[in-house]
């Protein structure tokens, strides 16, 4: 500090016109205390999810208590959590094992929600507004990872690492992709068995839905949730029996690219961009225009 404040001081003296100008930077303070209060917050509206197939316990999730309406309350979790399940039933924090009824879900949203009735004042999770989050922000992750009852309701954090990521799905097994859904990204861990969890805020506000995380060689630390906004318009349709409709094309295609190299279809050369649509579903609307 001493040879800066000297150095300022020459130039000044060499310089008599110079003009000295301060310039504010902004001050950021961290406070490393933990997050365990917006952990209580939140924790016990967590729930882990058992999907039953002809009485057999197949797999589990987690969802989390969301809403109540006098003693009804509603848990939302992942579509595919409960998916082809004969009976769903779901394991309170006090270990309380309750089957509930499947009001409704949506495969392309990947949201489902469940219902029950109890006349404990149960938990209930705080909504909150993934919109308003930063990246960088303090996120957390609670869920029943590895399907097992041994590690129920985890703890994992990490930040919010990326906002409206388009995340190709694949609802099968196949290496193509369904569909293109918009997520929230984060570094917070997300196993199996997390599914359908909370995404929370330092608050202890949901911010998302963890659904998804990328497995690959040299990939680690990206998972991903559902944006609460979304989740919760599509679990309020669900739960009033609202249709879910969305716009369909009714055609198979593949990219340009794809269908010369691969495919070794004779494309046109003044053809720079673009798809090829290789097959038009009938009854579709792009049979009724013709293509």
């Amino acid at each position: 500090v001493c040879v800066g404040a000297a150095g300022m001081y020459g130039i000044i003296k060499l310089n008599p016109g110079t003009t000295v100008v301060n310039k504010l930077e902004k001050e950021v303070t961290v406070n490393e205390n933990g997050i365990a209060d917006a952990v209580e917050k939140v924790y016990n509206s967590v729930v882990v999810v058992e999907n039953y197939r002809s009485n057999k316990l197949q797999a589990t999730g987690t969802g989390f208590i969301f809403k109540k309406d006098g003693n009804k309350y509603y848990v939302m979790t992942n579509y595919h959590v409960i998916e082809s399940s004969s009976k769903v039933k779901i394991v309170l924090t006090d270990n309380t094992n309750t089957e509930v009824e499947v009001v409704g879900g949506d495969k392309y949203a990947d949201i489902a929600v469940l219902s029950f009735t109890s006349s404990s004042d149960l938990t209930v999770a705080e909504i909150g507004s993934s919109t308003d989050g930063r990246v960088g922000d303090t996120t957390f992750a609670v869920g029943a990872p590895l399907d097992s009852s041994t590690y129920s309701w985890t703890v994992t954090r990490g930040i919010l690492s990326g906002k409206d990521r388009m995340v190709a799905v694949s609802t099968t097994n196949s290496t193509s992709s369904d569909y293109i859904m918009r997520v929230l990204q984060t570094d917070a861990a997300i196993n199996s068995g997390n599914s359908g969890g909370p995404l929370c805020n330092s608050n202890g506000q949901v911010i998302g839905v963890t659904n998804m995380k990328l497995v690959s060689n040299g990939v680690e630390g990206m998972g991903f949730a559902i944006p609460i906004e979304d989740a919760m318009d599509f679990a309020n349709k669900i739960i009033n029996g609202d249709d879910i409709t969305r716009p369909r094309l009714g055609i198979s295609m593949i990219e340009l690219v794809v269908a010369e190299n691969y495919y070794r279809m004779d494309i046109p050369d003044n053809v720079t961009n673009g798809v090829v649509v290789y097959e038009v579903e009938s009854g579709s609307c792009a049979e009724a225009a013709g293509l």
